[in-house]
């Protein structure tokens, strides 16, 4: 397959650190920020694997006689879902050829901006996502270049209800006329991960259903949460590592995103609850005021904190491809390896996640291969679908790493016990996270805002500055960067 690397991928030399904490091996692909989301710096590090496939199949893609179809991702994960695809469908008869530009420095959007813009032969006939910016090409400023999965071929609403898609994903991947352009392969609902050892020295019992009781999952509410980050406080350890900890779940759970109808900038309440609940973390030793993909963050899923931290909130690829990268172990007994638990969250969230979209403008003959790939990887939830495959770790034979994928269908189907949970069944709780994510929140400015607010409120809780001071900061930032002015 030729292949056009654009950009240095961010997470080449990431993964290998990553992996090399708990000798993981990335057996299916899957999403891991290598570096702070909110700094758009997200990669994937399930791409290793998916490099591997991209490797093992070239040929088969470059044998395709029938035409070139011009792919454009961010890291090597989809177009090693494509190898694959053609790898086991042998007369699919097209050459895919892969464009691959890292999110690093902002370079991936305008290059694919421009690409799409300027049409012609090279132009992307698909293209991928992720959740910091999705919204730009499903509802935002790009959207019109997106073909809906209808216009493809694919019977929509059919293939949701089969495969079980959670609503978060079909909501985001709607455009504003209602039709679905986008779709995700992987589920990214988040549960609550806990250290088994610090719940039974805190709490007495190490079991998903009572800890999930302590900590009040499935509440709706932080309360329950944080009279046990004051009972495990008491015991020598904080709740959570740092603030970003709680950040996801406090974000999706808003009723309102950044921006009003009007497009002018609020800020929901329960954003704005974030700088309490920050400067609380902070204030009575709750945390170990770490920051997200920072050594002292990692330290705390290795357990070589000064105090470790109980617990982190996530989806399945931070369990698969961040902790148990960085657990200091390979199996059972070394470092915190089967040491960990999930049980739920207070609060439905999600976390991260890459779409998949098709151009309106390509050329007619592509679009019946175009639909094939497009549904293979997003909504077939058979046996011999991606997302089965990658479930019970059997993408690339036997032994691979299992992952939580966008069909609940799959999931109910599969078994996604895993060693490094202490033989817990992951899918008993990430299957109802997802239909506790809220998709409607978000606009396609997510990734800039969030990081603005995410640095007042650091000040706010390290006490730089004062509350309203943090907010007036924020409003300032946001208006002298992104052009958009506050709400009267």
């Amino acid at each position: 397959m030729k292949r056009k690397i654009l950009a240095t991928i961010l997470s080449c030399s990431m993964v290998a650190a990553l992996l090399a904490g708990c000798g993981g091996t990335a057996a299916a692909p899957a999403e891991a920020p290598a570096a702070a989301e909110e700094a758009g710096e997200t990669a994937d590090a399930g791409e290793a694997e998916a490099a591997d496939t991209a490797d093992a199949s070239a040929d088969a893609s470059a044998s395709g006689g029938k035409g070139v179809i011009n792919l454009w991702a961010f890291t090597d994960e989809v177009p090693g879902m494509v190898d694959k695809y053609i790898e086991e469908h042998p007369d699919f008869g097209y050459t895919v050829n892969p464009t691959i530009i890292a999110t690093t420095d902002g370079a991936y959007q305008p290059a694919l901006d421009s690409a799409l813009q300027a049409g012609g032969a090279e132009q992307p006939d698909m293209y991928c996502a992720e959740a910091a910016f999705v919204l730009k090409y499903t509802k935002g400023d790009m959207q019109d270049y997106a073909m809906p999965y209808k216009d493809l071929g694919i019977d929509v609403d059919a293939k949701l209800k089969e495969a079980n898609i959670a609503q978060y994903s079909v909501d985001i991947g709607t455009n504003t006329n209602g039709d679905v352009d986008a779709l995700g392969y992987q589920a990214t609902g988040g549960a609550f991960i806990y250290r088994r050892s610090i719940a039974k020295d805190a709490f007495g019992t190490d079991d998903p259903a009572e800890i999930s009781k302590i900590i009040g999952g499935g509440s709706g509410s932080w309360d329950k949460f944080w009279e046990a980050a004051a009972t495990l406080k008491d015991k020598g350890y904080p709740i959570v590592s740092g603030d970003g900890d709680i950040w996801h779940a406090v974000e999706n759970s808003s009723d309102k995103g950044w921006l009003t109808d009007d497009g002018k900038l609020q800020i929901d309440p329960k954003r704005e609850a974030f700088l309490d609940y920050s400067k609380d973390l902070t204030d009575n030793g709750w945390s170990n005021i770490t920051q997200d993909w920072q050594d002292a963050w990692f330290a705390d899923m290795s357990g070589e904190s000064d105090k470790n931290a109980f617990g982190f909130f996530g989806p399945a690829w931070l369990i698969n491809y961040t902790i148990a990268a960085n657990c200091g172990g390979e199996k059972a007994g070394e470092g915190t390896y089967g040491d960990w638990a999930i049980c739920d969250s207070p609060i439905g969230f999600f976390w991260g996640g890459t779409w998949l979209l098709a151009n309106k403008n390509m050329d007619a003959d592509k679009v019946a291969a175009v639909k094939d790939i497009i549904e293979w990887i997003t909504l077939d939830s058979s046996e011999d679908g991606l997302q089965y495959k990658w479930a019970n770790g059997t993408l690339n034979g036997e032994g691979g790493t299992k992952d939580s994928v966008a069909s609940g269908t799959v999931m109910d189907k599969s078994d996604g016990s895993l060693e490094f949970l202490g033989g817990q069944n992951m899918f008993d709780y990430f299957v109802p996270a997802n239909s506790y994510a809220n998709g409607k929140n978000l606009t396609q400015y997510d990734e800039s805002i969030n990081q603005i607010w995410r640095d007042q409120v650091r000040a706010y809780a390290a006490g730089e500055k004062d509350r309203d001071a943090a907010i007036a900061d924020f409003k300032q930032t946001v208006s002298d960067t992104l052009g958009i002015d506050p709400a009267e």
